[in-house]
């Protein structure tokens, strides 16, 4: 039998993994990529009685790999908190899917594994723009202040480490950070060993204040739009920004775009933190997916723009 660990590359999904890894140590094939990468299992060549374990991805972007590898004989645990509709029954597949505004995938592995890797779940959560939710497994857990925030600082660092374009827009590749953490049992451990991070929490913020200085390209009392333009910064800096919005002003939606080469923009939506709902049938309405409170859009047309805007302040105007 052969194992394959799939999985998200941000902190969800790479902390998801490590925990049951901690747990359950496999010699597994790793397959992962940028956080907008979510239709990696497609990518597994997985033979009759191998087993898969995917991680933070949203079902219906894998839902035709899904069934494939199920055809083929392969088991699968699916381990998530993105929408998905209509779960197929079949004897190989196990699903653990909570769509919960309060949850997410490294959430529901620490459940699964009743809190025995928490401090890496409560990082993730902090990663996953969850603050609430994370500080409540601080306390759970019983770690201090300053351990807290030094957790929540590897969470965001590590979160924005994912985001890009493409693997040419990030500081490092998820397979090689998953290989930095894997020795690691305790996240604070791997905080205070690890150089790089503090790398990446430097190049996060320089990016957040490049972010911070553009104007919105529209605001009202219950949405605010920034577009960044086309540069490597702006595709990495682009979730980071749209969280760091949505905790400022947690009554309003947030949309962050970026221009593509090819005429489209990609594009990163927030619910308003306060009610967290709606970001993914929102953004599924331009072609896009991703979960209630937080979601996003691969190619939205530049020529709709006007119409994106005009349909988010609808969606979003009760809120304020």
């Amino acid at each position: 039998m052969q194992y394959f660990d799939v999985c998200n590359g941000d902190a969800d999904g790479l902390f998801a993994l490590h925990q049951l890894r901690l747990a359950t140590p496999r010699n597994a094939v790793l397959i992962t990529g940028p956080k907008r990468d979510n239709a990696l299992l497609a990518r597994v060549t997985a033979s009759p009685g191998d087993h898969v374990t995917a991680l933070d991805l949203s079902f219906d972007a894998n839902r035709a790999a899904v069934l494939a590898l199920l055809a083929r004989g392969v088991t699968i645990d699916y381990i998530d908190h993105h929408v998905a509709r209509e779960l197929p029954r079949h004897p190989l597949l196990h699903t653990d899917i909570d769509t919960a505004s309060d949850v997410c995938t490294s959430v529901l592995v620490d459940r699964r594994l009743r809190g025995r890797y928490r401090a890496w779940a409560v990082a993730a959560t902090f990663g996953d723009n969850l603050p609430g939710a994370a500080h409540r497994l601080a306390q759970l857990a019983g770690i201090d202040p300053d351990d807290e925030a030094t957790l929540r600082e590897l969470g965001e660092n590590v979160n924005y480490a994912g985001y890009g374009d493409s693997i040419g827009d990030l500081l490092i590749e998820p397979a090689a950070l998953y290989t930095l953490l894997e020795p690691y049992a305790q996240p604070l451990d791997f905080a205070g060993a690890c150089p790089l991070l503090a790398t990446l929490g430097q190049a996060r913020r320089e990016d957040l204040t490049l972010a911070c200085a553009q104007r919105p390209a529209a605001t009202s009392a219950g949405i605010e739009v920034f577009t960044l333009p086309g540069e490597r910064w702006a595709r990495r800096v682009r979730g980071a920004f749209a969280n760091q919005l949505a905790l400022a002003a947690p009554q309003r939606a947030h949309a962050v775009l970026t221009p593509t080469a090819e005429g489209y923009w990609t594009v990163s939506v927030r619910a308003p933190l306060a009610t967290a709902f709606g970001a993914d049938s929102f953004c599924r309405r331009f072609g896009g997916a991703g979960r209630a409170g937080a979601a996003g859009i691969g190619r939205l047309p530049y020529v709709a723009f006007d119409a994106f805007v005009a349909a988010f302040h609808q969606a979003y105007e009760m809120s304020a």
